[in-house]
């Protein structure tokens, strides 16, 4: 059985992350995505929000989990079994960036690969934080993100004019 995991704060999760866990499960028997508490970033949604939009996200994929972790991904895949990491991709910039991560993981546990799966262009300019400033600015996430996360996005809202 081949495990992979798909890590990263999703702050919020995309369609062009939905696009990339649907794409991964097909090549994989079991793809985790795990939300990793980024320290470098104070966070717009709660763990707890990222992991129920994530399942709600993913609940047609049935050899799909989610889960949450603080640590090194490394640490979590010997826990779990798992043997490749999936990255999405939009442009050489991220490439380079993942690239030194993949180098960085495959020195911590040199059974470990990486797969690059570049994002599909209707995708590409899609990024959880250009979500988090059109949220902070009232512009629309609609076709953007999850339905799940476009509600909790008017609620806030909502909740924010009553105050």
């Amino acid at each position: 059985m081949v495990r992979a995991v798909c890590s990263g704060s999703f702050d919020p999760v995309t369609l062009g992350h939905v696009d990339i866990f649907a794409r991964a499960s097909h090549m994989f028997d079991e793809l985790t995505i795990c939300v990793f508490r980024n320290i470098h970033k104070k966070g717009m949604f709660t763990i707890a929000e990222r992991v129920a939009f994530l399942r709600t996200a993913v609940s047609g994929l049935p050899n799909v989990k989610v889960d949450a972790f603080s640590g090194l991904l490394t640490d979590y895949m010997v826990q779990h079994e798992a043997s490749v990491i999936v990255r999405g991709v939009r442009s050489v910039k991220d490439l380079e960036y993942e690239q030194n991560e993949a180098y960085m993981n495959r020195h911590l546990q040199p059974g470990i690969d990486t797969i690059f799966l570049l994002t599909r262009p209707e995708f590409s300019f899609v990024s959880s934080s250009g979500i988090r400033e059109l949220i902070h600015f009232g512009g629309s996430v609609e076709g953007l993100v999850p339905a799940c996360v476009a509600e909790a996005v008017a609620a806030r809202r909502a909740e924010q004019e009553r105050e």
